[in-house]
């Protein structure tokens, strides 16, 4: 699994968007237990800090220090440093594992692998993620440009999968049916130039080139977007259980 958010990762924690709270309801009615859940890829531990309000323990883990230093910290969630694709967990561990934003990264058949030896039998796997984020029609011009010509060729091939919304990822479990959510912010100008330096290709642009390319699309931004406006990302959602 590569490790692209590593750097900056208290920028991570403070302009990354989160996931609306119909879904972890949806979630918790679909689970026949609310005993353990593994939040894998955890990050900053945004998801593992909505499952603790409802589960009696989560296991979270990331293979960054860095991002767990950014982490969540509840009483019932344990973080610790361990690759998806193998972990020290006991057999048939989990009520509900979660992926959030991370799985395009892992090696699926490994990790797969690695889901149906800790989940319980009649435990769930959500995979979570979001796509590119849509504002008023001249912002999404700037954003569109920005994100295929300026910062297009330096995004990691794995990016293909958030642009075909998970729908193309293996997914060897039987599949239920889940409703469509979005999540939408008023964000400021500012909050919206921090989410934007958060993005992966513009780390590499930046590396490669010795500039931020965000910085190059700052003064159109500010016309189209104004100091404050409405930014709405499509929820990525797929939910399984081991096939039988």
């Amino acid at each position: 699994m590569k490790d692209n958010f590593s750097s900056k990762s208290s920028s991570y924690a403070k302009y990354r968007p989160t996931y609306p709270q119909e879904l972890y309801q949806f979630l918790k009615e679909k689970l026949h237990k609310t005993e353990k859940a593994w939040d894998c890829g955890t990050g900053n531990g945004q998801v593992a800090g909505a499952l603790a309000k409802f589960f009696k323990e989560v296991q979270a883990t990331d293979i960054s220090q860095q991002q767990l230093d950014n982490t969540i910290i509840q009483p019932n969630i344990h973080y610790s440093v361990q690759a998806a694709e193998k972990t020290n967990f006991p057999d048939n561990s989990f009520d509900l594992i979660t992926v959030a934003q991370a799985i395009h990264w892992f090696n699926f058949e490994a990790f797969y692998k690695e889901v149906a030896r800790v989940l319980k039998p009649d435990g769930i796997i959500a995979v979570i993620g979001y796509s590119l984020f849509k504002s008023n029609p001249k912002t999404d011009e700037v954003i569109l440009k920005f994100y295929h010509d300026f910062v297009g060729p330096f995004w990691d091939e794995e990016r293909k999968y958030l642009d075909e919304k998970y729908k193309t990822i293996p997914f060897p479990f039987k599949e239920l049916e889940s409703p469509v959510f979005e999540q939408e912010y008023e964000w400021t100008f500012n909050h919206l130039m921090g989410y934007l330096k958060t993005w992966s290709a513009v780390k590499h642009y930046e590396k490669a080139n010795g500039e931020n390319p965000v910085e190059l699309i700052e003064e159109e931004l500010k016309t189209t977007f104004g100091a404050k406006n409405k930014v709405v990302f499509p929820i990525l959602f797929r939910l399984g259980k081991l096939a039988k």
